[in-house]
């Protein structure tokens, strides 16, 4: 009976969460003496899918679209891709599935609890302890606090917040097999007209650096200083939630409780006062700097480097000192 873990891809490549993911399943595989195997869906090369025996998975079973016909398998549908990990699941006699926690994995986890009738818990940031039955940490209330979830369920699903696992790699790869469920009209009443991808080299869900600004960069004429800093530190960037409302910048770069939450291990926020829904989105960021020019701005509260100063004296600054290192 191995673990299973579902692994999501994003242009035919797996996601660093589900990097995350792999590892932590195959961390509790041998925790519980058993074997990882993945379950990938949509199209990606052979070498790829193989690729998530490097963080722990001997097997990974692939499924892609349905009886030759379209594409339907290739966008993430929440409805249509829990049917296919929990026929996975009961497939390999999984009693563990593990996923990122992300939009898509919300889409499923409730769904796919119902389907197996599993216990479920979410934004996982420890391995399990199973000393006395099957308990596991959680970060409850936008990471103000941990909660320790006791699942009884003959089946449990974790769901892993990001970031909070650092996956290690080997040199090895997991063999692949071709997964083709049974799927029905009704897994698909929910279809993908259309997809629009934001811009930018890098994905900020899965951004490890950050570098955002607020109201105080005055303009959208003014953010070429915010990707000058971005691009030196291979940063994505993002804003807060009154610049996407001005449309200063697009609403896929909103970070905050209603926007992106997002978990970097470094995150830059500039001329942002630090509203309580902001931080919702950005405090479980490993390490927070704030430039802003009023001392007595909140955020300084929360941050870990605070710089008191002029956004547009301190970047162009602090870019020249990254491009230097």
């Amino acid at each position: 009976m191995s673990v299973l873990i579902f692994a999501e891809l994003d242009e035919g490549k797996i996601k660093k969460s589900s990097q995350e993911a792999i590892f932590y399943g195959a961390k509790v595989a041998q925790m519980t003496g058993t074997s990882a195997t993945a379950v990938i869906i949509g199209q990606a090369d052979e070498s790829e899918l193989a690729s998530a025996g490097r963080f722990g998975a001997a097997k990974v079973l692939h499924a892609t679209d349905r009886d030759g016909g379209p594409a339907k398998l290739n966008e993430p549908n929440g409805m249509a891709y829990a049917t296919v990990v929990a026929a996975a699941a009961q497939q390999e006699g999984s009693k563990v599935i593990v996923l990122a926690k992300s939009s898509l994995g919300d889409a499923m986890t409730a769904r796919l609890a119902g389907k197996l009738k599993a216990g479920l818990a979410a934004n996982v940031i420890e391995l399990p302890d199973l000393s006395n039955g099957f308990r596991v940490k959680s970060s409850i209330y936008t990471g103000k606090a941990f909660a320790f979830n006791d699942l009884k369920a003959d089946v449990k699903i974790l769901a892993i917040k990001k970031n909070t696992i650092t996956p290690e790699e080997t040199e090895a790869t997991a063999t692949v097999e071709s997964f083709a469920p049974a799927l029905n009209d009704s897994d698909f009443v929910i279809s993908v007209k259309s997809t629009e991808k934001s811009s930018g080299d890098i994905l900020l869900p899965e951004a490890d650096f950050v570098v955002s600004a607020g109201r105080g960069l005055k303009g959208p004429e003014n953010w070429g200083i915010v990707e000058d800093l971005a691009k030196a530190l291979h940063a994505a960037t993002a804003c807060s939630k009154p610049v996407s409302d001005l449309d200063w910048r697009p609403h896929s770069e909103h970070v905050g409780q209603t926007g992106i939450k997002i978990s970097p291990n470094l995150y830059i926020a500039c001329g942002i006062s630090g509203a309580i829904q902001h931080l919702a989105g950005v405090n479980s960021s490993k390490v927070i700097v704030v430039i802003n020019k009023d001392p007595e701005a909140p955020f300084f509260k929360s941050a870990d480097y605070g710089i008191v100063g002029d956004v547009f004296d301190v970047l162009p600054r602090l870019t020249k000192a990254v491009q230097a290192l």
